[in-house]
C-alpha cells in the first residue's frame, strides 16, 4: 500500500510541477501550454480502433474529450512515477535521489516522440510540425521539468506520507 500513495502522490506532484512550467513557459515566452483535449481525443479513438491520425485536430471530437486528456495526462505521470520504484525500489521513496529521477523524467520524452506525437500526425519526434528542433527541445526541458519535479514530490511525498 505504500509503494501505492507514495506512486500517486510523487506521480500526481510531478504532473503538477510540469503543468505549473507550461503556466511559466506561456508568461515568459508566450508559448501555448499544450491541448490535453486533444490527447483525450486521441485517447477516445483507440477504443474504437483507431490509434493513428493524420492530423488530431482533422479527427472527430469526442464528448468529454478534455476530462478524458487530462485525467490521461495524470495517469501517464503516475505510471511513469512507478518507474522509479520499480528499478531503483522503495527506498526510493525513503530518501529520493535527482539522478533517478531526472533519468526517469527525460526518459519519459520517448512517450511523446515514438507514441503520442506520431499517433496524433504530428510525427515521430514532432517531425511534421513546422519547427521540430525546437518541438523536441521543448519536449525535452518539459520532460527534464517533470523529472526535477519527480524528486520534488518524492521529497513532498515522504515527508507527508512516510512510507
Amino acid at each position: 500500500m505504500e509503494y501505492i500513495v507514495s506512486t500517486v502522490l510523487t506521480g500526481v506532484g510531478a504532473t503538477a510541477g510540469m503543468d505549473l512550467w507550461a503556466i511559466v513557459r506561456r508568461r515568459l515566452f508566450g508559448m501555448p501550454p499544450p491541448n490535453y483535449g486533444l490527447v483525450g481525443r486521441w485517447v477516445a479513438h483507440m477504443p474504437r480502433g483507431r490509434f493513428r491520425h493524420d492530423s488530431i485536430t482533422a479527427a472527430e471530437s469526442v464528448r468529454g474529450e478534455r476530462a478524458i486528456g487530462w485525467t490521461a495526462h495524470y495517469l501517464t505521470g503516475i505510471g511513469f512515477a512507478a518507474i522509479l520504484p520499480a528499478i531503483w525500489g522503495l527506498a526510493w521513496f525513503q530518501q529520493p535521489a535527482i539522478g533517478p529521477a531526472l533519468i526517469v523524467g527525460i526518459g519519459t520524452v520517448a512517450a511523446p516522440f515514438l507514441l503520442m506525437q506520431p499517433g496524433m500526425g504530428a510525427g515521430i519526434a514532432a517531425s511534421r510540425t513546422p519547427r521540430p528542433a525546437a518541438a523536441r527541445f521543448q519536449n525535452v526541458v518539459t520532460h527534464a521539468i517533470f523529472g526535477l519535479g519527480l524528486y520534488a514530490a518524492g521529497w513532498a511525498a515522504n515527508f507527508f506520507h512516510m512510507p
